[in-house]
């Protein structure tokens, strides 16, 4: 399934809703999606709605009838945004665990968002879509990843200084980032020490970090134990293309545009 095919947003018979500017786009997973609060499941839905808007991930809203009311307490907070309106908030109380404003609604929302359920995915402790736990943000329905064997000169190179070189690399193409070499760590040729730093992909799963010894940090990352989806990947190292000089071929690469936070791939 593709954004312009079978029922994508911009297909000829599309699932959901743009609204007028095209900024909001409002459909329908298939996806049974929980929310976990202090061990208590507070929502539990199959007929959860994903939302879609410019510049930012997707965000699962729940019908009112999926989400257990007798956790969740009114709240003062309310803010407006210039597309969906005003929002009204719930905390949310489960035992002594309380998440506050960790919630909230339109009650006159554009698309058919009024009134839909929306939760702050990091202040909650879990996450599942089906049975298997999801982290950071919901899975796009419109992402891919493919991950293709290259034999390609790769050079990895930082202030004049070969850091790894190798023709045994795992490239990685996700939408929406850029290329991603992923290179087996004894053609790494810096030496690197663990970092503390860990994040979290809903693709790929928890990811660790290497900074040079005496020198960038967090320059590099790998995972461990990937997701199953990804798992040719495990124990590879990847290096910030943001960051360094990436030569393929002999061929210098541009270093891309985005942000070193949030754009690992």
């Amino acid at each position: 399934m593709g954004l312009m095919t079978a029922t994508g947003p911009f297909s000829r018979a599309p699932a959901g809703k743009f609204n007028s500017e095209m900024t909001l786009y409002l459909e329908p997973t298939p996806k049974r999606v929980r929310v976990i609060v202090g061990g208590e499941t507070i929502a539990d839905s199959r007929r959860v709605m994903i939302l879609h808007e410019t510049g930012h991930q997707p965000v699962y809203y729940f019908p009112p009838g999926d989400v257990r009311s007798e956790f969740l307490e009114p709240s003062d907070r309310h803010t407006r945004c210039p597309k969906k309106g005003e929002a009204s908030y719930w905390s949310v109380r489960v035992g002594d665990r309380v998440v506050e404003a960790g919630a909230w609604y339109y009650p006159d929302g554009p698309i058919g968002l009024s009134g839909l359920i929306a939760f702050y995915w990091d202040r909650m402790d879990h996450w599942l879509e089906e049975d298997e736990e999801v982290f950071g943000h919901p899975r796009d329905p419109y992402a891919r990843i493919d991950l293709l064997r290259s034999d390609r000169a790769v050079r990895v190179v930082l202030e004049g200084e070969l850091l790894a070189e190798s023709r045994d690399a795992v490239v990685l193409f996700e939408t929406g980032l850029p290329p991603r070499w992923y290179l087996p760590l004894e053609d790494v040729l810096a030496e690197l020490e663990p970092s503390e730093t860990v994040t979290r992909c809903p693709y790929k799963g928890l990811a660790s970090y290497y900074s040079i010894k005496g020198g960038e940090r967090d320059l590099a990352w790998y995972y461990p134990e990937p997701l199953a989806e990804v798992g040719r990947i495990a124990g590879l190292v990847c290096f910030f293309n943001e960051r360094v000089d990436l030569w393929l071929d002999g061929e210098l690469q541009d270093r891309p545009a985005s942000k070193t936070t949030g754009s690992r791939g």
